[in-house]
C-alpha cells in the first residue's frame, strides 16, 4: 500500500497549490460550473497539470444525466460529457468521473440503453479520449448505479467499450444501501475493475439515500471499513470531504497511516 496515490477534490483555481497544501499525490476538480451547462474553457496551466508529478482527475458537472428519458437533458448531456472529456484530456487527466444518472419515473432499461448510446455517440467522433469513470450514486429508486443489481445491467450495456471505468464512492454506497464489508469483491464481480475510490464518510444513516459527505471518523461509517475498501480496491483515492486543506489533509494522513500498517 506504500505506493498508493491519495489526494483530494479541490478548488479548480490553482489545483497544484491545493495539492501541496494537503500533501496530496493527486487532485480532482471541476473544469466548469458543476451545476451548469457551460462548456469548459482552455486552461493556462494545462501544461503544468499535464506534465507535473501530481496526478489529475476531473469530475463532470452534476447536471449531466445521459440516462434520462428527457431528450432536452439527455442530448445536451452527451455533448457536454464529450466536451469535458476532451478538456480533461488536455490537462492530462487520468479519468473523467461522471455520476450514473437516473430515469425518473421511466423504464430503467431505457436508461441503460441511453448509456450505451452515449458511448456510441462518442465513438462517432473517435471515442472518448480518456477513461470515463461511472460513479455509483446515493439516491433515487430509478438510478442506474445506486445498487449492484442495476450496476450489473448498466455494465451489460457499456462494458464492451474500452473507455468505460468505475469509480466507487464509499459514502454513496453506504447511503445507497450497499454494505461496505466485501463490497470491492462484489463490485469487481460486476465490473471487473475499480479505477478510483472516493473515500468519504457519511453524515447520514445506512440506506438513507442522502449524499452528504463527512470527514473520516466523524460520520456514520466505521472508518476502518473505509480503509478496508481502499486496501481491497488498490486504486487511487480521492477524499471529497469538508474542511479545506486542514480537514482533507487530516483525512489523507489518516488513510496513509492505516494503509501503512
Amino acid at each position: 500500500m506504500a505506493g498508493m496515490r491519495i489526494g483530494a477534490h479541490v478548488d479548480p483555481a490553482a489545483p497544484l497549490d491545493e495539492a501541496a497544501a494537503r500533501g496530496a499525490d493527486l487532485v480532482q476538480f471541476f473544469l466548469a460550473d458543476p451545476q451548469g451547462w457551460t462548456a469548459p474553457k482552455p486552461r493556462s496551466d494545462a501544461g503544468a497539470l499535464a506534465g507535473g508529478q501530481v496526478d489529475v482527475y476531473v469530475h463532470a458537472p452534476y447536471v449531466i444525466n445521459v440516462a434520462t428519458l428527457n431528450n432536452r437533458i439527455r442530448i445536451p448531456s452527451r455533448k457536454l460529457l464529450l466536451s469535458h472529456a476532451k478538456a480533461a484530456a488536455a490537462v492530462g487527466a487520468k479519468g473523467l468521473i461522471v455520476h450514473g444518472g437516473h430515469v425518473g419515473g421511466g423504464e430503467l432499461a431505457k436508461g441503460f440503453d441511453n448509456w450505451r448510446k452515449t458511448f456510441a455517440y462518442a465513438a462517432e467522433s473517435g471515442g472518448f479520449p480518456l477513461p470515463v469513470l461511472i460513479e455509483n450514486t446515493a439516491g433515487g429508486d430509478n438510478a442506474c448505479a445506486r445498487r449492484l443489481d442495476a450496476l450489473a445491467r448498466l455494465w451489460d450495456a457499456v462494458g464492451e467499450y474500452d473507455e468505460v471505468g468505475f469509480c466507487l464512492d464509499t459514502c454513496h454506497a453506504h447511503a445507497g444501501g450497499e454494505e461496505l464489508l466485501g463490497l470491492v469483491d462484489r463490485v469487481k464481480a460486476v465490473t471487473g475493475r475499480i479505477d478510483l475510490i472516493h473515500a468519504n464518510d457519511s453524515r447520514d444513516p445506512f440506506d438513507s439515500g442522502r449524499d452528504r459527505h463527512d470527514n473520516l471518523g466523524r460520520g456514520q461509517i466505521d472508518p476502518e471499513l473505509i480503509v478496508a475498501v481502499v486496501r481491497a480496491a488498490g486504486a487511487p483515492v480521492v477524499v471529497e470531504t469538508p474542511g479545506g486543506a486542514e480537514g482533507q489533509g487530516a483525512d489523507i494522513s489518516f488513510l496513509r497511516d492505516r494503509l501503512s500498517r
